[in-house]
């Protein structure tokens, strides 16, 4: 049996979703090759040959992504099942079927992938209706294996940790949990588990990371949703990472509630080399904040800041600012917001342009504001499309989308962006508020370690 797998993007990472179901299907007898379209070509005369060939969609970009490559690979290989896996396989199904995919699997998908193949192999193709044996959504409890990377391009050619001191830091990525405990309502997460969420086995995560650093690895992402869902799990893992790689550094993500309610664990973070803690905050309204289910308030976040300072942590905080309910009032105060917190330095300028994603099976749907304020849903955009009432607000997100583009283009520091963007919003607004004395650069945490792909969706 032979399958190809393909990424189209995985935020700068050497793709784990690629790495993790080779290593099963390698074990099951199957020849796989991998194509990270993010770096390369398609290789088709891969596709050519292929029994399979699956699209790993992690996000919503790599499913849009997915979806202009399909044509093209449905004429170099008509006869190939097309399957499609990983967050969002599962709640595009419908779009996803239109397009000629013969199996949909999220959650855990390794265990499908391999039955995919066996059946395949057995002669049955697929039966009417798009019919699978497989469940589209698995939650089942499995024991992982570690993943095999062989055929993906090396670490150097991926996102790099840009350091204070200007050095760049070769990224490895590793998974020790999936899934969440928790239901914010606009969490691509959610629809698929459900509060539920699953660990990787310590020896599994701690052998691929062996394997990393064999290959160049000098720090690791862990991707998990929140790396805190199971804190006894995460202390475990990182103060053996931390034995075995003493010089190895890394950094998570977690949510606000639970830098909080494990606070305790926060010296074990900076004692095992943690460089920094991606949290998403999304606003800094508590009324739009109850509106997503985020579980934490303004002033929790402000506490974490407090807290991080005295653990001697960075802290690396995300936000989605354009939502339905935010005016300009409110952008204005979540950029003062952040530089009285001196947090200018601490936020990649993309997480100022973010606008509210509603994609398939949201929970946001559950509000009746929402269901009223959205079109029908948009099968190309993969969501539900809506526009603020506050038509300036709309304009405003457009500015800074295409200021923080051109400041990209540019390498213009984080500092001149954020002043760039407080006047457009200024400008956008009846112009009635300063900006802000920002604070002066050069103390240690005016300059941070990020990585050179910023969190994206």
């Amino acid at each position: 049996m032979r399958i190809v797998l393909v990424s189209t993007y995985e935020l700068g990472r050497q793709p784990f979703g690629l790495a993790s179901p080779a290593a099963w299907l390698r074990r099951a007898g199957a020849s796989v090759t991998c194509l990270d379209l993010s770096l390369d070509p398609l290789d088709e005369a891969a596709v050519r040959a292929a029994d399979v060939v699956a699209f790993y969609l992690p996000m919503h970009t790599a499913t849009r992504l997915a979806a202009r490559v399909v044509p093209r690979v449905k004429v170099l290989n008509p006869g190939a099942h097309l399957a499609f896996y990983g967050l969002y396989a599962p709640v595009n199904e419908a779009y996803l079927r239109s397009l000629g995919a013969g199996t949909i699997l999220g959650g855990e998908f390794e265990e499908g992938l391999v039955s995919l193949a066996r059946r395949l192999g057995d002669g049955w193709h697929r039966a009417a209706n798009g019919f699978q044996p497989e469940p589209v959504v698995s939650l089942a409890k499995l024991r992982f294996v570690p993943p095999d990377r062989a055929g993906l391009a090396p670490l150097d050619r991926y996102a790099h940790v840009h350091m204070p001191d200007g050095a760049r830091r070769v990224v490895g990525y590793a998974e020790a949990s999936r899934g969440c405990r928790h239901l914010c309502r606009h969490c691509p997460i959610v629809p698929v588990y459900h509060g539920q969420f699953r660990i990787v086995q310590r020896d599994v995560v701690l052998e691929d990371i062996r394997r990393q650093v064999a290959a160049g690895a000098e720090h690791i992402t862990f991707g998990d949703p929140d790396f805190f869902n199971g804190p006894g799990h995460a202390e475990a893992l990182v103060r053996s990472l931390h034995q075995e790689f003493p010089h190895l550094t890394y950094d998570v993500t977690i949510k606000v509630e639970h830098l909080l309610r494990q606070a305790r664990l926060l010296p074990a973070l900076q004692a095992t080399g943690c460089l920094f803690v991606t949290t998403a905050v999304e606003a800094v309204d508590d009324r739009v904040l109850a509106l997503l289910d985020k579980g934490h308030t303004r002033a929790d976040l402000i506490e974490v800041v407090r807290r991080f300072r005295e653990a001697g942590l960075t802290l690396n905080p995300t936000f989605v600012p354009f939502t339905p309910w935010t005016s300009l009032e409110g952008y204005e105060d979540l950029l003062a917001l952040l530089a009285e917190l001196d947090l200018v330095e601490h936020v990649a300028p993309i997480q100022l342009g973010i606008r509210l994603l509603i994609p398939a099976g949201s929970r946001l749907l559950e509000l009746a504001g929402v269901r009223e304020l959205v079109g029908p849903f948009d099968e190309a955009a993969l969501c539900y499309p809506w526009r603020h009432a506050d038509p300036r607000m709309d304009r405003l997100c457009r500015e800074v989308l295409a200021l923080v583009e051109e400041g990209a283009a540019r390498e213009d520091s984080r500092r001149d962006l954020f002043t760039r963007i407080w006047s457009a919003a200024l400008q956008a607004g009846d112009g009635g508020r300063g900006l802000p004395d920002l604070p002066p650069p050069g103390r240690p945490r005016t300059s941070v370690p990020y990585l050179t792909e910023p969190w994206y969706c």
